[in-house]
């Protein structure tokens, strides 16, 4: 585990955030390694309503925030929230972190937002950067021997970064990966969780498409 600037962690809110479409064991599994490598309360998922670069094949906002709250109902640990759901136009990060703050006035601190390597190292592509910077910790996720955390030190672009880089298992399974099988009509048993296959089936998510990623 690789901290940098780590000072001004208070571990009060911690976001995870993404399309989750649909949300699947590896996002559980790093988001409970997260929690207990940094001796965490909570994490709050926080699926996009609409998000600025739409993905194929992307299911509807309500069916993603049902399986994210299917995926986490038995930990005490883990929480949901609809804010993007709440906010007009597209969900751009820097704006949920903002409803954020002004939903919960009393945070002490700033934000620990969790973010994927490879997203953070294309930081600067996102939407009002420098101000997204300001207002949050980031998390950083880092594969398990692999030169990630190297390459998220190197390729920090901008000043005044607050930020822990965790090495996280490396879990090959992506959302687009179940997609993909449901599509051909695969099982994805053991890649979500019970009730989330259930749900997926019973709305026939996924499978009216024949597009492949």
């Amino acid at each position: 585990m690789i901290f940098k600037n780590n000072s001004g962690f208070y571990m009060k809110l911690t976001v995870f955030a993404g399309t989750f479409n649909p949300i699947h064991i590896a996002h559980l599994i790093l988001a409970e390694s997260v929690r207990t490598l940094l001796d965490l309360d909570k994490i709050v998922f926080i699926p996009s309503y609409m998000p600025p670069h739409r993905e194929n094949e992307l299911a509807d906002a309500y069916h993603r925030l049902k399986m994210v709250k299917l995926s986490v109902c038995d930990n005490p640990n883990f929480e949901v929230s609809d804010i993007e759901f709440q906010i007009p136009g597209k969900s751009y990060t820097v704006n949920t972190i903002k409803a954020l703050y002004s939903k919960y006035p009393d945070i002490e601190g700033k934000i620990n937002f969790i973010i994927g390597a490879d997203a953070f190292l294309n930081i600067e592509t996102w939407h009002k950067p420098d101000e997204l910077i300001e207002l949050v910790n980031f998390i950083i996720l880092a594969r398990q021997g692999t030169p990630d955390a190297e390459k998220i030190v190197s390729g920090i672009k901008f000043k005044n970064i607050n930020c822990a880089i965790l090495e996280t298992p490396v879990i090959n399974i992506s959302s687009t990966y179940i997609r993909n099988r449901i599509i051909k009509a695969k099982s994805i048993k053991y890649l979500v969780k019970n009730n989330v296959e259930e749900y997926i089936l019973q709305n026939n998510l996924y499978i009216l498409n024949d597009k492949t990623n």
